[in-house]
């Protein structure tokens, strides 16, 4: 009789990519948590802790690309080195529950049948996983064969695209993110953030005004505490929607001293 599992019933591989800087107390939760995975692939920006050497110990394959080309140019790297087409791709603070993993080995041994898939993230902060405010929901596509998408969209906000009309698949099953390690990281990161935000929309000939500058900052402190009732999440809630507050602040002022700048100083 033939044999029902021989050629032809091949489960499709998978390869996972994460990027890397200084990931040394935070890579390893996240790579066991990659460990059904056909592959894992790390690529470092150039860690002078011990990220690397954990990931190798870890049994993953560790890629160097430094110095730091971008979140999105990074990321890209990483996928064009996979061994395999489709990709689950996690930043080092992010990690695979136990219930998105089996969800995942579900629809690989269906053969991937959409192509691409986004899951929510659940974002811990501080101490408490965020169940309202600008944290919810963070719907991000993470599963996807790279014959059809690439990473795309402006450091820092990068996005996967999918190509030629192709649509997602939202799954239910989520993603944990354990976004800072402290109030300090937060700060920063909205310090890195604004910097490189800024940036990309005045390359893009975006223009910041007086008016972005008092109106859109408490429009986002708002929009995060009341209209998405963040205040439930209590201090917390105020600290995110405070930050967020900071960052669209911080973001139109450097927005502006770019606009600012004499033509002859431009890079």
């Amino acid at each position: 009789m033939p044999d029902p599992n021989a050629a032809g019933t091949q489960t499709v591989p998978l390869s996972a990519c994460v990027i890397t800087y200084q990931e040394e107390d935070r890579i390893a939760d996240c790579l066991r948590s990659l460990s059904f995975c056909d592959d894992v692939l790390v690529v470092d920006s150039g860690s002078t802790d011990r990220t690397r050497e954990i990931a190798e110990e870890l049994g993953a394959r560790v890629m160097v690309n430094a110095p730091f080309p971008g979140h999105l140019e990074q990321k890209q790297f990483a996928v064009d080195h996979a061994r395999h087409d489709w990709i689950l791709s996690l930043d080092a603070d992010e990690r695979v529950t136990p219930a998105l993993r089996d969800r995942i080995l579900q629809i690989q041994a269906d053969g991937f049948p959409a192509p691409a898939y986004a899951v929510m993230r659940n974002n811990f902060y501080l101490g408490k996983f965020i169940r309202h405010g600008l944290f919810c929901p963070d719907l991000k596509l993470r599963l996807f064969d790279r014959r059809r998408a690439r990473w795309g969209g402006l450091n820092p906000h990068d996005r996967v695209e999918l190509q030629n009309g192709a649509k997602a698949v939202s799954l239910d099953e989520a993603l944990e993110h354990h976004t800072y390690r402290t109030l300090k990281d937060h700060l920063r990161q909205i310090e890195s953030f604004t910097r490189l935000d800024a940036i990309a929309k005045h390359k893009q000939g975006r223009r910041s005004t007086i008016l972005h500058l008092l109106v859109r900052p408490p429009a986002m402190v708002i929009k995060g505490l009341i209209l998405k009732a963040g205040f439930l999440e209590g201090w917390r809630g105020f600290v995110i929607s405070g930050m967020a507050g900071y960052y669209s602040w911080l973001k139109f002022w450097r927005l502006r001293q770019l606009n600012r700048r004499p033509p002859e100083q431009e890079q």
